[in-house]
C-alpha cells in the first residue's frame, strides 16, 4: 500500500496547511495507508526568481516542527533545483510521486498546481493520476474563510499581529540575538534587551509597539528607527521584560506578538516618550492578561 501524500512549501503551517493535512490524515486512515507529507528544502522563486523570495513565516526547522506536531507518518523534503523545476506535472507525478516516494493517493486543493506550468486543471491531475495508476483526491478549503501565506504576512505588513495569529492558529513567532545597545532605555526608566534577528529570511512585523510574549514572560516591544532620539534609518527592535530583573546578553529569544499597542511616533522630548512607555507597558499588560484568559 501506497502512501497517502499532499505537497506543499508549507510556510507557516497556518490553518489552511493544517486543515488540508487533517484530510490526508482522515483519507490515510479510510485507506489503512501511511500518511506523507511532501516539502521543499528552500521557497520555488529562490530557484526562479531569487530576487523575489517573499519573508518567511517559518524558518526551516520551524516548519520541520509543526510539521511533525501534526502526526503524520513521515515527510519527505525535496531539492527543489532547475533540474525539478523544468519537469511537467506528470512527469513530477510520475517519477517523483509515484516511483521515487511510492505516493498511492494524492490529496490537493482545486487551485494547486506544480511542475513546470502547462495550463493544467486539476481535472488534467486526475487524468495523469489514472494514467500513472493512482488516485487523486479534492481537499476542500476551510469553511467561510481563505487561508494563505500572502494573507499572513500582509496582515504582518500591517502590523495585525492579531489577525495574522487568527490565520496561523498560534501566535506569530520571531527570534532574536540579545546584543548591546545605547542604553537609551535604562535612562529613561525602561531598560530593554536589543535583538537582531537570528534569522535574517524571517519577516518582522511593521514598526511599532506591541504586547508580546519573551519565552513565556510578559514584555512589550518596540520595532522601529527611534525618530525622537534621531536614530537615522536603521530599525532597531527592543523589548522591556515586565517585571524583571537579570543580564539578557548574549541569549537568543523567542518572542510571540500578542497585541499591537500603536503605531511609531515621534515625541517631543525624552520625557514625552517616557511618558508614553508608562502607558504602553499598562496597555501591555492589559493585552497580554487578556490573552492569558482566553
Amino acid at each position: 500500500m501506497g502512501y497517502v501524500a499532499t505537497i506543499g512549501f508549507f510556510d507557516g503551517v497556518h490553518r489552511g496547511h493544517q486543515c488540508l493535512i487533517r484530510q490526508v490524515l482522515d483519507e490515510a486512515r479510510l485507506r489503512g495507508a501511511p500518511s506523507l507529507l511532501i516539502t521543499f528544502d528552500r521557497h520555488p522563486r529562490a530557484v526562479f526568481a531569487p530576487g523575489g523570495v517573499p519573508p518567511l513565516l517559518t524558518t526551516s526547522e520551524e516548519k520541520m516542527e509543526l510539521l511533525r506536531a501534526t502526526g503524520v507518518d513521515d515527510i519527505h523534503v525535496l531539492p527543489f533545483d532547475r533540474a525539478m523545476a523544468t519537469l511537467t506535472a506528470r512527469e513530477f507525478m510520475e517519477q517523483v510521486l509515484r516511483d521515487t516516494l511510492g505516493v498511492s493517493t494524492l490529496v490537493i486543493g482545486y487551485d494547486h498546481h506544480f511542475g513546470r506550468p502547462q495550463g493544467e486543471s486539476f481535472e488534467d491531475y486526475q487524468d495523469y493520476g489514472r494514467e500513472l495508476g493512482f488516485d487523486v483526491v479534492l481537499a476542500h478549503e476551510l469553511e467561510g474563510e481563505h487561508v494563505s501565506s500572502s494573507a499572513i504576512r500582509r496582515a504582518l505588513e500591517d502590523g495585525d499581529v492579531r489577525q495574522a495569529a487568527h490565520l496561523l492558529g498560534r501566535p506569530y513567532r520571531w527570534m532574536g540575538h540579545v546584543v548591546h545597545g545605547h542604553a537609551v532605555g535604562r535612562r529613561l526608566g525602561f531598560p530593554t534587551a536589543n535583538l537582531v534577528a537570528s534569522e535574517s529570511e524571517k519577516m518582522l512585523p511593521a514598526r511599532g509597539a506591541y504586547a508580546v510574549l519573551v519565552d513565556g514572560k510578559h514584555a512589550m516591544l518596540n520595532i522601529g528607527r527611534r525618530p525622537t532620539l534621531d536614530n537615522g534609518n536603521d530599525t532597531t527592535i527592543e523589548a522591556h521584560l515586565l517585571d524583571f530583573e537579570g543580564d539578557l546578553y548574549g541569549k537568543t529569544l523567542t518572542l510571540s506578538f500578542i497585541a499591537r499597542l500603536r503605531e511609531e511616533r515621534r515625541f517631543t522630548d525624552e520625557v514625552a516618550l517616557a511618558a508614553q512607555l508608562k502607558q504602553d507597558r499598562e496597555d501591555a499588560r492589559v493585552a497580554l492578561i487578556n490573552y492569558r484568559d482566553q
